[in-house]
């Protein structure tokens, strides 16, 4: 059974998996939404890339419309 998370985090979580299997040491994200909407969620994402041995980057602020 999936959590409410892993329903709306789906493919962050898929993005975790192909990571790790890909031997990728360092996930990036475009905005930090990506991680979650509230608290619980932000520390969730974190704890699953903490699992799975993943270091995490944003892309910059300025550098998002581009």
């Amino acid at each position: 059974m999936t959590t409410g998370y892993e329903q709306k985090f789906a493919d962050f979580l898929r993005m975790c998996d192909e990571a790790k299997k890909g031997k990728v040491d360092v996930v990036i994200v475009h905005d930090p939404e990506t991680l979650g909407d509230d608290y619980g969620e932000i520390v969730e994402s974190l704890n699953r890339l903490a699992e799975a041995k993943l270091k995490l980057a944003v892309v910059p602020r300025a550098e998002r419309g581009k």
